[in-house]
């Protein structure tokens, strides 16, 4: 059909337009309505998009107003944002499915249309960030999806008043890496004298070892890595996933920060490519070192915790650091395996979060002791976050055993001993904390006086979805990981 031409731009307009619309009509119902109807189409149009780059095996190319790059802007579709935008709109498709439970629960009714209105630019500016070809749009997606995080952090003060200094912190923290990031932007069009990522890419090579390219790329990198919450830059993270209303939680887990994660792709890969001076440095030294302890930290600190999202907040910068390592193997394995990882983690999580915010509904805070016995009254429920844990381990038939199995073949390519060593101690560790939870729910009696918890299939139907997608790309991982080498492929190509 002919309006799929425009495919590359809708999956963008689409909750753009809604947005406003449901600011206007301020009907909390029309409200969810529109955003389930919007986020639906928008997974169409991604998932067309993906389809018709594999079928073709070439780059779709939209122009803005008809104008070419580099004057124009232009939102390139190739085999890499092919690979990520389905994800985003899929999860964010099924978030929102989940959030007419989870926000009557959790929300001011008063502020239910300012929440749609925000969850809709937020699923925007990360589809944006992803489709565009021009790094300073990259910018103004970037804030757009940021500025609405912070707001949509921020609403869950009704329910928990450390909402609003999580939401601050995260505010202050992602402005300073935004502004990282334009600054690197500012520095790249002052040598190169273009913002079109393809046209930059090309002219960097002339510009040879200058202090301006350099600065440009510890700037660019410094605030993805702050936007992507990699250790030790990684201290918004837990406060805003945890405070922040349930379904919220959900989305920045399973998509914010992969979203950063993709965008650094792009840049380092894409636009300097593995050979600029500096890159060996900032690859092996920086991301394959910070990686490490983010893996080891990240993942000590869960098992500290007894606040369930804190616990899964605090796995998610041990999962970050996978990916990171990934990268700084700078090699296509390496890269395919942060692909992989990427997608899968994404599911992982947000069936993690929304099985704790159908909890948190009926109990507040998920704490260790208020889930004791839990799972002999919400079976359902606990069973979907048992699943998410043995995925975050690694075991076999879970999407996560396929994250793990080709980060530690990649790492074991470069004969990264110690590397693999410690990725392996850190998924080991993690069986404490999944055991924990296995402990308390399974093997505990519900205390006496406490609450009853129920649980019906609409509370518990969004977080399987997601649980049954980690098992299916568990098993059936081809697609999955076919992709994430085509996607590696298109920027390192034949270097292993």
């Amino acid at each position: 059909m002919n309006f799929l031409l425009h495919a590359p731009i809708l999956q963008i307009v689409v909750p753009l337009l809604v947005a406003p619309l449901i600011i206007l009509l301020r009907n909390r119902h029309i409200a969810w309505g529109l955003a389930m109807a919007s986020t639906l189409a928008t997974f169409l149009f991604t998932l067309h998009l993906f389809l018709t780059v594999n079928e073709t095996g070439e780059a779709i190319i939209y122009e803005l107003g008809n104008w070419p790059a580099p004057i124009g802007i232009v939102y390139v579709i190739d085999v890499a944002n092919a690979y990520v935008l389905p994800l985003i709109a899929g999860v964010s498709a099924i978030a929102t499915f989940a959030a007419r439970g989870l926000v009557n629960a959790e929300i001011d009714i008063r502020d239910h249309s300012l929440f749609y209105a925000a969850w809709m630019l937020t699923i925007a500016g990360m589809l944006g960030q992803v489709a565009t070809g021009d790094a300073f749009n990259i910018f103004v997606f970037l804030e757009i999806s940021s500025l609405s995080a912070y707001a949509l952090v921020a609403i869950g003060a009704g329910n928990d008043r450390r909402a609003l200094p999580a939401a601050f912190n995260y505010l202050i923290l992602g402005t300073i890496g935004a502004t990282f990031y334009v600054i690197g932007v500012g520095l790249l069009y002052m040598v190169t004298g273009t913002l079109n990522l393809v046209d930059i890419a090309q002219r960097l090579p002339a510009i040879g070892d200058t202090h301006t390219g350099f600065a440009a790329l510890a700037f660019i990198s410094l605030g993805m890595f702050l936007k992507m919450a990699l250790f030790p830059l990684h201290f918004w993270l837990v406060p805003a996933y945890s405070y922040a209303p349930s379904v919220v939680s959900a989305l920045m887990a399973a998509t914010a920060t992969k979203v950063s994660v993709y965008v650094l792709i792009r840049i380092l890969f894409g636009v300097f490519g593995v050979d600029f001076p500096g890159m060996d440095s900032l690859l092996g030294v920086v991301l394959l070192g910070l990686g490490v302890a983010g893996a080891l930290i990240g993942t000590v600190a869960a098992i500290t915790e007894t606040d369930l999202k804190r616990l899964f907040a605090q796995s998610s910068i041990a999962q970050l650091g996978y990916m990171a390592i990934g990268l700084g193997l700078a090699t296509k394995s390496g890269l395919a395996a942060t692909f992989i990882n990427l997608f899968n983690h994404a599911l992982i999580k947000g069936a993690i979060f929304l099985a704790l915010g159908a909890i948190a509904a009926q109990l507040g805070r998920v704490t260790m002791s208020n889930i004791q016995g839990a799972a002999k009254q919400i079976p359902m429920t606990i069973a979907a976050i048992l699943f998410g844990g043995m995925a975050l381990i690694g075991l076999p038939l879970t999407a996560g055993f396929i994250s793990k199995l080709y980060l530690l073949r990649a790492i074991l390519e470069e004969g990264a001993w110690v590397v693999a060593v410690f990725t392996v101690m850190s998924s080991i560790l993690a069986l404490i904390y999944v055991w924990k939870i296995i402990e308390v729910a399974y093997l505990n009696d519900r205390p006496k006086g406490a609450p009853v918890l129920t649980e019906t299939p609409a509370q518990w139907i969004s977080a399987w979805v997601l649980v049954a997608a980690t098992i299916y790309f568990g098993v059936q991982a081809e697609i999955i990981v076919d992709a994430a080498f085509s996607a590696a492929d298109l920027f390192i190509g034949g270097n292993q």
